[in-house]
């Protein structure tokens, strides 16, 4: 297959995924899930499963949508233990309250059981194959946010922590960071030992308050 043809398969998924993840990213549940594990499939194969069929693939009957799948989909959906970001530092030490101020208001949400949503950077095979990284928890996973004009504007997911391990495992000596969010990056570059300072620069005020009162340890 050529580059063309994957650039296709990756609109294709990602258009899909895209429409899932904003509109209906928790409409696979425990019991269906549950059916198709008894046939002796791990749950991520299961999710997956049912994914699939929900955008139309016929796995069984249809060569390019086993292709399809088996190159994007047995790549792309994980299960995550929640105790392991439940045991995270920032989700250990800081506990947000319910507060507004201004135009912001931080909060908790949470993701259903067996809800997806983006987990990870994307992976880029060599060939050409864009994978999004898609991940559930088998319990409801509650995660900070703050809300811009009843808008989510930032949060604390399995997501940002991901992400943030590289540019966080990088910071050394005297740190600058640009935009200061829930503080994900200024808390945890500020308990290494090898980090002396850390500043932050933020524009939005009712930000600065919010974590100077409610979340800073």
């Amino acid at each position: 297959m050529n580059k063309a043809n994957f650039q296709e398969d990756n609109y294709r998924v990602f258009a899909l995924l895209s429409n899932y993840l904003n509109y209906k990213s928790d409409f696979i549940k425990k019991e269906a899930i549950g059916e198709i594990v008894k046939c002796g499939v791990s749950s991520e194969y299961a999710f997956g499963l049912i994914l699939a069929a929900a955008f139309g693939f016929d796995i069984e009957d249809n060569v390019d949508d086993k292709e399809l799948f088996n190159q994007y989909f047995i790549k792309m959906v994980h299960k995550l233990n929640a105790h392991e970001y439940y045991d995270n530092p920032y989700y250990k030490n800081i506990k947000i309250p319910t507060i507004t101020m201004g135009n912001s208001e931080l909060k908790y949400e949470k993701y259903k059981p067996f809800e997806g949503f983006v987990c990870n950077d994307i992976i880029k095979t060599d060939e050409g194959r864009l994978i999004p990284q898609i991940g559930f928890f088998e319990t409801e996973f509650d995660f900070p946010v703050i809300l811009e004009k009843s808008r989510l504007w930032m949060s604390i997911t399995p997501n940002e922590i991901e992400t943030m391990k590289e540019a966080i495992a990088k910071g050394f000596g005297r740190v600058l960071a640009f935009g200061l969010g829930l503080g994900y990056y200024a808390y945890m570059t500020s308990q290494k030992d090898n980090v002396e300072s850390v500043t932050v620069v933020e524009s939005n005020q009712d930000v600065i308050d919010l974590f100077a009162k409610y979340i800073w340890p």
